[in-house]
């Protein structure tokens, strides 16, 4: 018994330091930056996760031109590579395109050599469109130490997020997303919405809310910036 006890502490001790400890880390760093921060101007980063999706994709990038809006999208590396059109037409309209892991998976529940696969085949994916980002954002904000490795082996710069509106809830609505936009948005906030992925069509209502606050952030006076030109100057 006191054997088996030690071995679960063992586990569970590795498991914190491996994962846990990380991923906490990576955000306590992020938001103290953040305080460090001069704001020069009046502006706010979107940036959508989970796609691209053939279904709403599309529609968000038509919102988005229509009001002549660039954003950032973390991309999943197998949907990607199922739908090259979209990737082409985010590059062609000045969107920066970052990567959201080759699978959409838990940093927490990948070993090293799985993680380096998922960031080796998800880097290579969007090279295929001529992209060499070095924008990543793990899902769910999720680290391991294996993670962090190949993050620094490969220059690329972890990118979390200061506002959350949780449009992938299943019991979300529009008016949900959209009171939470309102209430939560300051300037300079890097905004993390999705674009793929979420139960009963979260996306969907996501691009049902900008469609209102798009333009209500833009007659208070905020302008639109990718996080490239945040953090690839």
């Amino acid at each position: 018994m006191k054997l088996m006890i030690i071995s679960i502490s063992i586990v569970i001790c590795a498991y914190l330091c491996y994962s846990l400890f990380p991923t906490y880390i990576y955000k306590i760093s992020y938001r103290q930056k953040k305080k460090n921060e001069e704001f020069f101007d009046k502006s706010i980063y979107l940036t959508f996760d989970d796609g691209p999706d053939k279904d709403y994709t599309i529609r968000l990038l038509d919102l988005l031109q229509e009001y002549n809006v660039k954003s950032s999208f973390f991309v999943v590396g197998t949907f990607a590579l199922d739908n090259p059109d979209i990737i082409e037409r985010m590059k062609n309209e000045g969107h920066s395109i970052g990567l959201h892991w080759y699978e959409h998976k838990s940093a927490m529940l990948q070993t090293p050599r799985m993680t380096k696969d998922n960031m080796n085949r998800g880097i290579n994916a969007l090279k295929e469109f001529g992209i060499n980002t070095k924008l990543f954002r793990p899902p769910w904000g999720q680290f391991n130490l294996s993670m962090i490795s190949e993050i620094k082996k490969n220059n690329m710069t972890p990118v979390l997020w200061d506002v959350m509106a949780e449009d992938w809830e299943e019991d979300t609505t529009t008016q949900i997303i959209k009171d939470k936009l309102i209430n939560r948005v300051n300037n300079n906030d890097i905004i993390c919405l999705h674009d793929g992925r979420g139960k009963n069509k979260a996306p969907l209502k996501t691009i049902e809310a900008l469609r209102e606050m798009i333009p209500n952030w833009l007659n208070q006076g905020y302008t639109f910036k990718t996080v490239g030109e945040k953090y690839e100057r």
